[in-house]
């Protein structure tokens, strides 16, 4: 007997195993033709057919099945693509409690996987529950018929004796230049790039932004992430809707500075990303096979993975962040966009935030917090895991900052990473507004809606590998083809909608018509830990 090589994978070795019935398959073949990442293939098997008489002899026969592959290369992720196609549920991938893939991906090297961290267990936000509910002595409002004004602010705001203006007569006129500050949804699309996601995800989402914008009157923003945008969208109108992003790798920015000049319309925004909640204090990752010709020419790169550095090239401070950036940025143009920051929260995220409310050119338009929980591209398992922080308690810190110096407001305070988790983003957002924020942005929630099948329990979340199944993290045109523009941006509409219906339906218990920002009062909280850390109320 030859020595069995223990090394060797077996089935039962991996996370997805595939559950196939021969006696239903009819063969048509469109399980394999659909899979993306080759892990099953028909294969000849022969059987033993039983004797036709007592003392006739054996016969072998030869069928073709479904066979699973298990080379590393081509394991199956448990997308379910095979069981959408299937038109006869001859066949499914089935979670494998007993698999060995943590020790096989060590051994093969780190793992690079979309989708967020394994290790939380339990958010604070889950802890947290509107306990202020205005009765007979301050009567709630009707969230069907009252009129509520949902904006939040994009851009620097001056306190009432900063601002520039002189009595003219009966009027007050401005008498001097001030700050941009556009007053938004408070709901933001996060930076997903068109790199990281496929040009129809990518205009799902901004078809979605234009609807709601132009259809729903809900001045909803989308931010274009680092890579720089299409060159029809520089010179279109739609730009209005769309903040553009300048991340450390500067991507795309040669073509965006050189088409100012022909814009039609100020953009809604600069972002200067330093880090994400993914991935903090890491730099962003693109493979090579991701770097189709289009992507080549909106980031003037050959063919070749991309590489961003983990911060920006020559800035070594938040001084110098401030006078650099910050000022070029809005001298590009003409200071007449917001220029927000956007970081990783962390331990120094306070003194970040503080350094950006005593800047003396009053150019901050916004800060951007990433939590731990957040997350849709490429990165470590390590650092999805073992990186990061809960953006409840650090949003909580920077509020009470601010306000300790009587400058809450003035930087508005924007917040993600995990919103929505469990379908219930509006009343994450809620919580998160009472807390100090003054909006909120998110981004895995939009390729669920777009047909993302990927999980926290390990199902697909190949968002880096150029094979995604559903067609929205992928550059293979045939992939590509899969995802229907149309469907996926009417089901972002519709969220937008239920959300901002639903984002009323708690504001009108609690008798507010505006955002209740840093309203803690509202919150009540059965965990002491997180009342004595969020300094709110503790009910049991």
């Amino acid at each position: 007997m030859d020595t069995v090589n223990v090394q060797d994978l077996a089935v039962n070795d991996l996370a997805w195993m595939i559950d196939y019935s021969y006696d239903l398959c009819v063969h048509c073949g469109a399980c394999v033709a659909s899979c993306s990442f080759n892990a099953i293939s028909f294969v000849a098997q022969h059987t033993l057919l039983p004797p036709e008489l007592p003392k006739s002899s054996k016969k072998l026969a030869q069928k073709i099945i479904v066979k699973q592959s298990t080379d590393p290369t081509k394991i199956c992720c448990g997308c379910g693509i095979c069981a959408k196609v299937c038109p006869c549920g001859a066949i499914t991938p089935i979670h494998n409690p007993h698999n060995r893939e943590p020790f096989l991906n060590q051994a093969q090297g780190p793992r690079r996987r979309g989708g967020r961290g394994n290790l939380s267990k339990k958010r604070t936000l889950d802890a947290l529950f509107v306990g202020r509910i205005s009765q007979m002595t301050d009567p709630p409002l009707d969230a069907e018929r009252h009129t509520f004004d949902l904006r939040a602010p994009f851009g620097r705001v001056l306190a009432a004796k900063d601002l520039p203006l002189e009595v003219h007569g009966n009027s007050l006129r401005v008498c001097a230049s001030h700050p941009p500050v556009a007053w938004i949804y408070p709901l933001i699309f996060s930076d997903m790039s068109i790199g990281a996601l496929s040009t129809r995800a990518w205009e799902a989402i901004a078809l979605a932004t234009g609807y709601l914008n132009e259809e729903c009157g809900l001045p909803v923003r989308m931010c274009s992430g680092e890579g720089g945008v299409p060159q029809n969208l520089l010179t279109s109108d739609k730009l209005a809707y769309t903040i553009l992003q300048i991340a450390s790798g500067h991507f795309g920015w040669n073509r965006i500075v050189r088409a100012i000049p022909q814009m039609r319309t100020d953009p809604a925004g600069v972002l200067i990303k330093i880090g994400q909640g993914a991935k903090p204090g890491d730099g962003g990752w693109l493979s090579a096979n991701k770097v189709s010709p289009h992507i080549q020419a909106i980031r003037g790169v050959p063919q070749t993975t991309l590489h961003s550095p983990p911060n920006h090239q020559g800035l070594y401070s938040i001084e110098e962040s401030v006078q650099k950036m910050h000022l070029s940025l809005n001298q590009a143009f003409g200071f007449r966009v917001p220029v927000a920051i956007k970081c990783a929260a962390s331990s120094t995220s306070v003194a970040v935030y503080n350094n950006l409310l005593r800047d003396p050119y009053r150019i901050c338009g916004g800060f951007f917090l990433d939590g731990l929980d957040g997350g849709t591209g490429a990165a470590n398992t390590v650092a999805l895991n073992h990186t990061g922080h809960p953006i409840t308690s650090k949003l909580r810190d920077c509020y009470r900052a601010a306000t300790t110096q009587g400058l809450q407001g003035q930087i508005p305070l924007w917040v993600g990473g995990g919103l929505g988790m469990h379908a219930d983003a509006a009343a994450d957002a809620f919580k998160l507004i009472c807390l100090g924020a003054n909006g909120v942005f998110v981004g895995r929630v939009l390729l669920q809606l777009l047909g993302c099948v990927g999980n926290e329990h390990g199902r697909c979340n190949q968002c880096h590998s150029g094979k995604c199944p559903t067609g929205i993290c992928t550059q293979d045109i045939r992939l590509v083809q899969r995802l229907d523009v149309d469907r996926g941006a009417e089901n972002i509409v519709n969220f937008v909608l239920n959300f901002d219906r639903e984002l009323k339906k708690l504001l009108a218990p609690v008798g507010n018509s505006s955002l209740p920002v840093g309203r803690s009062d509202a919150l009540i909280t059965n965990d002491w830990a997180i009342a004595q850390s969020l300094g709110i109320a503790f009910a049991c």
